[in-house]
């Protein structure tokens, strides 16, 4: 099963989008953008982006729980993943979002 897009508003008007594994679960969650546009245009990004591991800052919680976020070119960031329990885990995350990124199913909810 191929992982998807799913492009939502949120309570406030914007516009967010998660990347999805081919599970369901999701692997990465988006900014917000004021339009549709905006987060049609990141899924854009993340799916070229996705594919470069130097775009992957790895990062610590405060409570030393692992996560990453994705960033562009320009440094700006697309989106940041959950919480893990360990590093190792964290890297399978990556690896899902480099596996499942390319990805041009889009749904828009």
């Amino acid at each position: 099963m191929a992982g998807k897009y799913v492009v939502k508003a949120g309570a406030s008007g914007q516009f967010m989008f998660n990347l999805h594994a081919g599970n369901h679960q999701v692997i990465l969650t988006s900014e917000s953008y004021k339009e549709k546009t905006g987060a049609l245009n990141g899924i854009k990004s993340c799916q070229e982006n996705s594919q470069k591991d130097e775009r992957f800052e790895r990062k610590v919680a405060k409570d030393n729980s692992p996560y990453f976020v994705l960033k562009a070119s320009n440094g700006q960031t697309i989106g940041k993943s959950e919480m893990y329990s360990g590093a190792s885990a964290m890297e399978n995350g990556i690896a899902s979002v480099k596996a499942n990124g390319a990805t041009t199913t889009i749904d828009e909810k």
